[in-house]
């Protein structure tokens, strides 16, 4: 049954809690809590035996109503099964046994680059990123690199990025208006959002949309609403917002 009181961090966090599969190997850097939060709902969903790193070290945390707000925090690590530390994520994921990894960045464009370095020019920005961090090795070495942003603009979604942070094996790019896939080596359009429309995507998109046909994203149900308030009980998931 869908639910038809959600909000947009609901929405996302359903979405990304429906791309994960049982038994996937999964990771999440800091300040996360979106995808934290949809790491915990698959569990609880349909995937019971998906795995859940964090960047603190946890794994399979029992529960998150008493992560760090920053989503790496020593809870998580506390209340998990094991330790697993940051530098054998990265080994894990270059011998290509990291299933997915949630990464950020400020700015996309097209043909699927990723820049968390520079607004403007690198030498005399208008603005300096925190840069790549783990993104760098994780997008082109993780078998599935899915990155969220709670803006949608036309100066996020960009015909050429400023700077090329990275590039490799993006898969999806979930906004709070669409989802974007990167396929034949170009983002093209996955699904719309219930809310919206395919002109006002566009509007909000600084290069042409490129879609067979438009899809709608799935509403969450009542059940994941139902779980998401038991899960997430501070919102956690709500903090971009």
């Amino acid at each position: 049954m869908v639910n038809q009181k959600y909000r947009l961090s609901d929405l996302m966090t359903c979405v990304i809690a429906d791309m994960l599969e049982d038994g996937e190997t999964v990771f999440h850097g800091v300040s996360s809590q979106l995808p934290m939060v949809a790491m915990h709902l698959a569990r609880h969903m349909h995937a019971p035996h998906l795995v859940h790193l964090n960047i603190p070290g946890g794994v399979n945390p029992s529960s998150i109503k008493k992560a760090a707000f920053s989503s790496a925090g020593p809870d998580l690590v506390e209340s998990s099964e094991a330790y697993f530390q940051l530098d054998e994520v990265f080994d894990l994921s270059m011998r290509g046994k990291l299933d997915v990894a949630f990464l950020g960045g400020i700015q996309f464009d097209m043909h699927g680059n990723v820049n968390a370095s520079v607004i403007g020019d690198y030498h005399r920005p208008k603005v300096r990123l925190p840069g790549g961090a783990g993104s760098a090795v994780l997008i082109p070495t993780a078998k599935k690199a899915i990155i969220w942003r709670t803006k949608h603009d036309i100066r996020t979604f960009v015909k050429q990025v400023d700077f090329v942070t990275t590039r490799g094996n993006l898969w999806k790019i979930v906004t709070p208006l669409c989802v974007f896939i990167f396929r034949n080596n170009r983002l093209e359009l996955d699904s719309v959002h219930p809310h919206t429309t395919i002109e006002e995507v566009q509007e909000h998109t600084g290069f042409p949309l490129i879609y067979d046909e438009v899809r709608y994203t799935k509403a969450p149900t009542t059940k994941q609403m139902q779980l998401l308030r038991q899960l997430d009980p501070h919102d956690y998931r709500s903090a971009e917002f």
